[in-house]
């Protein structure tokens, strides 16, 4: 390995780790809304794991696009790294790249702002992180020197099943009712003067 490779070595390196990062931090958001607990780590504690590999994932990104204005094989100017098309290798992919990191900003900042936009605002918003996993997906496939081995084949797959399982789970948990629901649907199908049985459902 030459001084000339090393910026390329870890532009391939940050860019795996930024896609991976991205696809944990679905992970651990979409066990937040599930309420599925992972050793000791839930509730709040999940919400700020999220939130840590969201902040980790764009300090990976931004290592990323660094490492490639670096690096000498492809011309890369500091503008293509925030203007869609511009880099002259695989443009069309490049760019989707491009799309994906400036959503992903756009998502972590809207924790900090989700005072002001409001809770149904900011949720909506949320749902840009599936844009921002499938557009870093594409992106390393399609874009990636590394697609096509059996490690980055593992790595994309594992993602992939992970949120797509989590995703469905999901969807699953939402159409139940909560405890506390379902105790106070059962208060409400008492005799009116069964209030003995009714104290001891809201118990």
């Amino acid at each position: 390995m030459t001084a000339e490779m090393l910026p390329w070595i870890l532009a391939r390196a940050t860019g795996m780790t930024a896609i991976a990062l991205i696809g944990l931090a679905m992970v651990a958001g979409l066990l937040v809304r599930t309420r599925t607990a992972v050793g000791g780590v839930k509730g709040s504690g999940m919400v700020g794991l999220h939130r840590h590999l969201s902040l980790l994932s764009l300090l990976a990104i931004a290592a990323h696009g660094a490492f490639l204005v670096m690096d000498t094989t492809v011309d890369i100017s500091p503008l293509a790294l925030v203007v869609p098309g511009l880099v002259p290798y695989r443009p069309l992919w490049t760019g989707v790249g491009v799309v994906a990191a400036e959503l992903a900003l756009l998502v972590h900042v809207s924790f900090r702002l989700r005072s002001r936009i409001g809770a149904r605002t900011w949720r909506r918003l949320h749902w840009l992180t599936y844009a921002v996993f499938a557009g870093g997906m594409v992106h390393g496939i399609a874009a990636g020197t590394d697609t096509g081995t059996t490690w980055a084949t593992a790595l994309y797959a594992g993602l992939a099943g992970a949120v797509a399982g989590l995703t469905g789970w999901r969807a699953v948990t939402a159409r139940r009712p909560r405890p506390a629901a379902r105790g106070r649907a059962r208060v409400q199908t008492r005799p009116m003067g069964d209030t003995g049985t009714s104290q001891e459902a809201l118990s």
